[in-house]
């Protein structure tokens, strides 16, 4: 009877030793570095993991051939392709055992391993770690391992504080802490700093020059749209290509705010000098810094101009490059108006030599001025060679901008033209995949073409312009007369189309002009018709 016992046990053990116990092992490693090498660390966790395996043979453990490798994935989220694959294998029923180095290679989080440990309990599956001798089907092991995770993720933590304090360090000296480049820069092959990208920044520059002449976040961004341009496009360190997307009034009013842009970096509420070269004016991105906040201030209601406010939007105070802003007080039944430096009205009058000045005043002064240039045979000849100065700028511009399309429409064709070969030869749900992704490079053609031929307008009005200075001398001698009666719409109308820029120094008194030769060839063509 004892013989029969015993026979009947050792069966049962033949038995349970013959039903193999399928052993998969997963291997991490957080960065992609030496993963070229003939022998790496993935390999070398295997190799224990497998070591470990054989040691447990008897007790009928044996390894799959399936590899569940993670070369360049961080431990800190479970969105891993070996990873989701090893889960996928788990819930099919193909694997009993996951044999890891060591447990921080399968999460350093504590609440996704917990999310991880409820799958594999739910399918039978339990976790060996091969170097802490720690196995989950027991529960010393499962202890061990809470135990074991609560440290992981304490120094995971501890490690994102350390790289936070590091990264907010360099980024007050300055530095480029690395993520995606603005447009109007790159990041070159060594990373750690910003190089400017003269096209692009021609764009930036161009952006802020719409915004300040309309400054409607949803008109510029459709205006954008229209030109076929679109957000920064640039390729990761990995090599992937990351595709610039359509403006919108969110992404465009981020743009327009970025201190980057004038060679500043910022961090949090604070901001600090940087390393890169500014590539947008500080008069013009201050410009748009008080537009925007007027907007916010006042709904959008920035167009209303209830006092005559002549210079609003033109007058800057050159000794703090800040807009000066236009102010009023009444006492009694008179009321005096005034132009009110910015910084000096935020930060206090002792930070600025300028401060305020009556608003009469310098309007009679500058729109003298302007009657001066049909009356002064050397003012005129300035006044249209700075102008024509500008608008030779704005032809290296637009140039360059044309440049850039011409590239950008002939690398679009081609693709264009590819994927409509591979959707000729293509069927079924590749093949409408196929033309979704033509319908969208068509539209951007489309975009880039229009843009194109804006730019060439724009280039033939330039070209087209033909200032003759007795001319401009006699149309403003016409305007003369007729200033005093105009309304104040069409006076600020007026001034706008001469004057791209007033600066003022209160501590010399000097005023200087940046006239618009645009403008004035436009007053001049609408006297001409005016007199036809």
């Amino acid at each position: 009877m004892a013989r029969a016992l015993r026979l009947a046990r050792g069966m049962a053990a033949a038995t349970a030793v013959s039903t193999p116990i399928r052993c998969a092992i997963y291997t991490r490693k957080s960065t992609d570095e030496g993963l070229d090498r003939d022998f790496n660390s993935l390999d070398n966790q295997r190799e224990a993991a497998e070591a470990y395996i054989k040691s447990q043979r008897d007790e009928g453990w044996q390894p799959l051939l399936d590899r569940y490798d993670d070369g360049g994935f961080s431990g800190g989220n479970i969105e891993r392709p070996a990873l989701r694959r090893l889960l996928s294998d788990i819930e099919a029923g193909k694997i009993d055992r996951v044999i890891v180095y060591k447990i921080d290679r399968l999460s350093r989080s504590l609440l996704d391993f917990a999310r991880l440990a409820d799958l594999f309990e739910e399918h039978g599956v339990s976790i060996v770690s091969v170097t802490q001798q720690m196995d989950t089907a027991t529960s010393m092991g499962r202890l061990t391992l809470n135990m074991l995770l609560s440290f992981a993720q304490f120094e995971r933590e501890m490690i994102a504080d350390r790289t936070r304090d590091k990264m907010s360090a360099a980024r007050r000296r300055g530095k480029w802490t690395g993520g995606m480049p603005p447009l109007g820069y790159d990041v070159p092959p060594e990373g750690r700093r910003l190089v400017v990208n003269r096209e692009e920044a021609d764009q930036v520059r161009a952006i802020f020059g719409l915004y300040a002449e309309n400054p409607s976040l949803v008109a510029i961004s459709q205006e954008l749209t229209r030109r076929g341009w679109r957000r920064k496009s640039w390729k990761t360190r990995e090599g992937r290509q990351r595709d610039g997307k359509p403006w919108d009034a969110a992404n465009l009013r981020r743009l327009l705010k970025d201190p980057i842009f004038i060679g500043k970096a910022k961090l949090g509420g604070e901001i600090f000098q940087g390393e890169h070269d500014g590539i947008v004016p500080k008069a013009l991105f201050q410009r748009v810094q008080d537009l925007m906040g007027e907007n916010k201030r006042s709904g959008g209601a920035a167009a209303r101009n209830r006092h005559g406010a002549l210079l609003r939007g033109l007058l800057r105070c050159s000794a703090c490059d800040a807009a000066m802003v236009h102010g009023w007080t009444r006492k009694g039944r008179t009321l005096y108006r005034y132009y009110v430096c910015d910084k000096a009205h935020k930060r206090g009058w002792e930070t600025c030599p300028t401060k305020s000045v009556p608003a009469i005043r310098i309007e009679e002064f500058v729109i003298n001025q302007i009657r001066a240039i049909g009356k002064d045979t050397d003012v005129r000849r300035g006044t249209l060679g700075q102008a024509l100065a500008q608008v030779a700028t704005e032809k290296r511009v637009l140039a360059r901008e044309a440049k850039r399309l011409t590239k950008e429409t002939t690398r679009v064709r081609s693709e264009v033209g590819k994927l409509v070969d591979a959707a000729a030869k293509s069927s079924g749900g590749a093949n409408q995949a196929l033309l979704d992704r033509l319908a969208k490079d068509q539209e951007r053609l489309n975009a880039l073409e229009r843009r194109s031929s804006e730019i060439g307008e724009q280039q033939a009005n330039l070209e087209a312009i033909r200032i003759d200075e007795q001319e401009l001398g006699r149309v403003l001698e016409r305007f003369d007369p007729i200033w005093d009666v105009l309304l104040t719409p069409e006076k600020e109308r007026i001034l706008r189309l001469l004057i791209e820029t007033i600066d003022y120094d209160g501590a010399t008194g000097m005023l200087s002009f940046v006239f618009r030769l645009p403008g004035v060839a436009s007053l001049i063509a609408e006297r001409r018709e005016h007199a036809s």
